[in-house]
């Protein structure tokens, strides 16, 4: 790894990725990209490969998918505040996420959960209900 004046040139993906905290350990990281939820500049990358300052990633995180650039490197794990100074998202990610949030959050809206525990009858006819798949 070449180093500058200010730091290194270029840092592990997986590191970086975990650094910026967007994986809570590196392993997960390393899965992540091993698996395809990472792309850089449009394509697979490995897990070993250098991420420098400008590089374009799209990273997919459960349902969230964040478009970013690089701004900075570090290799250690920091402060959210830390974190979030490393990368940029850019505006459309950053709608495309609160439009999806908002879809869930409005699926999610007409459930009611049940005040209690369902009783004797109930669970009898639950399982009832259940069976009719069985048909």
């Amino acid at each position: 790894m070449t180093e500058t004046q200010h730091g290194p040139a270029a840092i592990r993906l997986d590191v970086w990725l975990w650094a910026a905290r967007f994986f809570r350990t590196r392993s997960l990281a390393k899965h992540a990209v091993e698996t395809g939820k990472v792309e850089m500049g449009g394509q697979r990358p490995k897990s070993s490969r250098a991420v420098r300052i400008g590089d374009a990633l799209r990273v997919q995180r459960g349902e969230e998918i964040f478009e970013i650039g690089v701004r900075g490197l570090s290799d250690t794990r920091g402060p959210a505040g830390v974190a979030q100074a490393l990368y940029e998202e850019t505006d459309a990610s950053r709608r495309a996420r609160e439009e999806q949030r908002l879809q869930r959050a409005a699926a999610r809206d007409g459930y009611l959960p049940p005040e209690h525990k369902p009783d004797k009858r109930a669970r009898r006819l639950i399982r009832a209900l259940g069976d009719i798949d069985a048909l």
